[in-house]
């Protein structure tokens, strides 16, 4: 073999390597991996579209940039449309055809109360269900709301033949009072026996990414693992803060110009571009938010309140940037200063914390990091407006706060677009 085909034989792998590695990125981030989508989000067709569309702009960026990963012009075509049309197919064949109940975990529910009923609601809505449960494990003298035909009694009967007599995967213990009701020799029994046996709160948190309010007791954050801040945790924080800002302030710099000349010539020079609002910060400190004006001047004058759906306060200009987070690239000043994370709980303002620490539990440990622009609870769940949805949110932060690696940082990062582009959660 010839220096030049070695070459060109290896130019071949490298560009077909950058393709593959951009296209499996663009689709992560049109949340095509995310299998929390329910049916009415995923339409499948426009977010492979999307996904297409995104990463042909960032492959002619690079074959610009980087000459020598550039492939045909025909070939690219190609590679494209057959990668396009089998994603499409296949994914709409395997939906169709593949029984899906054959890759969840079977589960076995200890108790038939209105927490075990829960844990059968909770992920109907999505496509990919983590889980089937198989059955509840009723009580005497607890108050079943589960369906009947499907509770076992207990009396004193071997749950690991049950569980056996089943395939199950998994035993988790969801009573209604675990003191009265806990049946500790027959768990331990299952548990010795290879079989996984999972609480509430673990359950929640994997299945749904959250640390679940309603089942969370002070023991089981202290003896869980996860929370660990400082050492290299923060210099690697610094550094993806740097990083991925930087990145989000040259690709977006032009649509900022562009926003400040919209908000200027809408309010005819008579308003500021900018606006500056105080916010909780990393450990209760205060901190001044820098954001594009999308509301009217006078839109507090009487008094701090939350924004509502279709608020009158709002702009022309300001629907638009809001609905698709516009408003918030002036927060990367804040990330270089120091002030805020890429990746965070979104900072709320002090009128409201001091409130919130005193009516919802653990609100406060939501301050043990730097707020961001973007971030677990923003990405998972829409835009709160009222207490309720901070409640909400708050256990999406604490599973954040819990859990942080630098990939679930880049993996939010990624799926942001999503949520950019499809104008998910603005308000």
């Amino acid at each position: 073999m010839t220096a030049s085909s070695w070459y060109s034989h290896e130019q071949i792998i490298l560009s077909s390597f950058v393709f593959a590695i951009v296209l499996t990125l663009s689709c992560a981030a049109m949340g095509l991996y995310r299998r929390s989508l329910s049916l009415q989000d995923y339409n499948l067709l426009a977010r492979t579209s999307v996904s297409f569309a995104i990463a042909l702009i960032i492959l002619i960026a690079i074959y610009y940039f980087i000459p020598e990963f550039l492939i045909g012009r025909s070939v690219l075509v190609a590679a494209i449309f057959f990668a396009l049309v089998s994603i499409v197919i296949t994914r709409d064949l395997f939906y169709k055809f593949v029984n899906l109940e054959t890759f969840k975990n079977r589960v076995l529910v200890i108790g038939s109360g209105s927490k075990a009923s829960k844990l059968s609601e909770i992920n109907n809505s999505f496509i990919h269900k983590g889980f089937q449960v198989v059955g509840f494990i009723g009580f005497s003298g607890e108050q079943a709301t589960v369906d009947q035909q499907e509770t076992i009694n207990y009396d004193n009967e071997n749950i690991r033949a049950i569980a056996e007599e089943l395939k199950v995967d998994e035993l988790v213990v969801a009573l209604d009072d675990n003191r009265r009701f806990m049946p500790l020799k027959s768990l331990l029994d299952c548990k010795m026996s290879g079989f996984k046996v999972t609480d509430m709160v673990s359950f929640y948190e994997r299945e749904q990414g959250i640390i679940s309010l309603e089942h969370t007791y002070p023991g089981w954050l202290i003896f869980c693992d996860g929370f660990a801040q400082g050492g290299l945790r923060v210099w690697e924080k610094r550094l993806f803060d740097l990083l991925a800002s930087g990145l989000l302030l040259i690709v977006t710099w032009p649509v900022m110009l562009i926003t400040v000349l919209a908000i200027y010539i809408e309010s005819r020079g008579h308003g500021p571009i900018f606006y500056r609002q105080i916010r909780v910060g990393e450990e209760g400190k205060n901190f001044e938010v820098l954001k594009f004006r999308s509301m009217r001047c006078d839109a507090e004058k009487n008094g701090v309140q939350w924004a509502q759906t279709q608020d009158d306060r709002v702009t022309d200009v300001g629907a638009i940037i809001r609905k698709y987070r516009i408003d918030e690239l002036p927060q990367i000043f804040n990330v270089f200063n120091g002030q805020m994370s890429f990746v965070g709980p979104r900072p709320e303002r002090p009128e409201f914390v001091s409130g919130f620490e005193e009516r919802i539990p653990y609100y406060r440990e939501r301050h043990r990091v730097k707020p961001g622009i973007t971030g677990w609870a923003q990405l998972c769940y829409p835009y709160g407006a009222s207490e309720d949805d901070t409640v909400q949110k708050l256990q999406y932060d604490l599973y954040y706060v819990k859990n942080y690696s630098l990939f679930l940082d880049i993996s939010i990062m990624f799926n942001t677009v999503e949520v950019v582009l499809w104008g998910k959660g603005a308000r």
